[in-house]
C-alpha cells in the first residue's frame, strides 16, 4: 500500500515537472515589441522602504533621471516603521516622503495597502501605480514600456527582474541564475502563450482602477503571489514585459539568504493553502487552463516539500542493506530518468546562453545544485512554521548604482 502511495507520489511530481519543463521551449523565442505610444499614462512611483538609508538614496537619483517626462510621475517613499534616517533623505532628494509608524502590522504587504489608501486621497490621481524595493535599480526606459503596455491593454505588469550584484558570492550567483531561467523559461513561456504571469514582489505595475477596484488586500509575506492569484482567480492576466528591467541586491551570504527564503516558502503555504484547491476547480469547471496553470504554481511549494521527502526516503530505502521496500522511477526507467534530471537541469546553462550572461556566471553552476537542494530543508522548515507572519527584513550595507553595475558587466 505504501509502495504503490510513493509510486503514485513519484509519477504525480514527473508529470509536473514534465509539463514545467515543455513550457520552457515556448521560451526560445522573443515577440516582436507591441505597438508603442507616446508618453501618455501618469504614474505613482512608490519606493517600499524600512531603515533603508543605505540604499535609497542611488534609487531615488536613479528614478528622477528616467527617460520618461518628469512632468507625469511622481515619487513616493513608504518609510515604514523606519528608525533611521530614510525619512530624511527622502525629503532632502526632493520626493515624497510617507512615513507610517504601526508596529502591530510590519511588512511590505501592509505598507502598501497603507500607502494606496494615503494615495487615493490627494487632489492627483494617476493612471497606474508602480512599486519597487528601496535596494532597486530601474532601468532608464522601466516607465516607457509601462506606458505601452497600459496603453496596449494591460493592467497588471511586472517587469524583467534581474540582480544588481550577481558576482558578489556564489549565493548571489545562484540567485542570478535563479532569476535568468524564470525570466526566460518560466515567465517569457506563458506570455508567449496568452497566459498569465506571476508578479515578482518588485518592478510591478498596476492600473489604479483596478487597485481600486478590488483593493489591494495583499498582506501576507508573499504579496506578490498573492496579488497573482486574487488577479486570475478574476480573470486578470498580468503580463510580463522582458524589456523593461529593474535590478534588486541579493544576501550575500547564505545565513541571509536561508532566512529569506524561509519567509518565501512560509508565506507561499499561505497562500497556497488559500487559493490552490479554489483556483484548480474554478479552471477545471471553467476550462480555464490559466487558472489551472496558477493552481499548479500555488501549489509548487508542496511539490518541493514532497519531492524532498520522496527522495530522502527512497535514498535511505536505496542504502540499507537488503533488497529495498519502494520501487523508484528511476529503477523502472533508469535512462529516461537520468535524461529528464540531465535535461532540466541544462535549461539552466541554456538560460544563461539565451540571456547572454558573463562569462564568469558559468562558474557557478558548479555550486548550483547545493543552492537548489537547500530549498528542501528550508521548505519542510517553513511547512512547520508557516502560521509565522513576521517580515524579516534584509539588511544592505553598501551603495551600488546603476553606472557602477553597467560598468562592473562590462568590464
Amino acid at each position: 500500500m505504501l509502495d504503490s502511495f510513493l509510486l503514485g507520489l513519484q509519477i504525480a511530481l514527473a508529470l509536473i515537472g514534465a509539463y514545467q519543463l515543455v513550457l520552457t521551449f515556448f521560451g526560445w523565442y522573443r515577440r516582436k515589441n507591441q505597438i508603442e505610444h507616446a508618453p501618455q499614462k501618469t504614474f505613482a512611483v512608490l519606493v517600499a522602504a524600512h531603515n533603508e538609508e543605505q540604499v535609497v538614496g542611488a534609487l531615488i537619483e536613479n528614478l528622477k533621471n528616467l527617460d520618461y517626462p518628469k512632468e507625469l510621475y511622481d515619487i513616493f517613499v513608504i518609510c515604514d516603521n523606519c528608525t533611521d534616517n530614510t525619512a530624511q533623505i527622502t525629503q532632502d532628494m526632493g520626493v515624497f516622503a510617507c512615513v507610517r509608524s504601526n508596529p502591530k502590522l510590519r511588512g511590505k504587504g501592509y505598507a502598501i495597502e497603507w500607502m494606496l489608501k494615503e494615495l487615493w486621497k490627494m487632489p492627483r490621481q494617476y493612471d497606474a501605480v508602480v512599486m519597487f524595493d528601496a535596494d532597486n535599480l530601474v532601468s532608464k526606459d522601466y516607465l516607457t514600456h509601462m506606458n505601452n503596455d497600459l496603453c496596449n491593454g494591460s493592467k497588471v505588469i511586472q517587469a524583467y527582474l534581474d540582480t544588481k550584484n550577481p558576482h558578489d558570492s556564489w549565493v548571489t550567483a545562484s540567485y542570478a541564475v535563479t532569476y535568468w531561467y524564470i525570466n526566460r523559461l518560466w515567465q517569457l513561456p506563458r506570455s508567449n502563450l496568452g497566459m498569465a504571469n506571476y508578479l515578482g514582489g518588485t518592478g510591478m505595475c498596476f492600473e489604479s482602477n483596478l487597485l481600486k477596484e478590488i483593493g489591494w488586500g495583499a498582506t501576507s509575506l508573499v504579496e506578490d503571489l498573492e496579488f497573482t492569484m486574487r488577479c486570475v482567480s478574476r480573470g486578470i492576466k498580468p503580463s510580463f514585459n522582458y524589456y523593461a528591467r529593474v535590478y534588486d541586491e541579493k544576501p550575500i551570504t547564505f545565513k541571509a539568504s536561508a532566512r529569506q527564503r524561509l519567509r518565501w516558502m512560509q508565506g507561499h503555504f499561505n497562500v497556497a493553502r488559500r487559493y490552490f484547491f479554489p483556483l484548480l476547480w474554478k479552471g477545471i469547471k471553467e476550462g480555464n487552463w490559466t487558472k489551472i496553470d496558477n493552481a499548479i504554481y500555488a501549489a509548487n511549494v508542496y511539490n518541493v516539500l514532497i519531492a524532498s521527502i520522496v527522495t530522502v526516503v527512497l535514498f535511505i530505502d536505496m542504502t540499507l542493506p537488503g533488497v529495498p521496500m519502494f520501487n523508484s522511477l528511476f529503477k523502472i526507467a533508469p535512462s529516461f530518468f537520468a535524461a529528464f534530471t540531465v535535461v532540466t537541469y541544462a535549461m539552466f546553462m541554456i538560460a544563461l546562453v539565451m540571456e547572454k550572461a558573463p562569462l564568469k556566471s558559468y562558474k557557478y553552476l558548479i555550486t548550483f545544485p547545493l543552492f537548489l537542494l537547500s530549498w528542501w530543508p528550508i521548505t519542510l522548515y517553513a511547512f512547520f512554521t508557516q502560521n509565522n507572519k513576521q517580515w524579516s527584513h534584509t539588511e544592505h550595507t553598501r551603495v551600488i548604482r546603476l553606472e557602477d553595475m553597467k560598468s562592473k558587466q562590462a568590464s
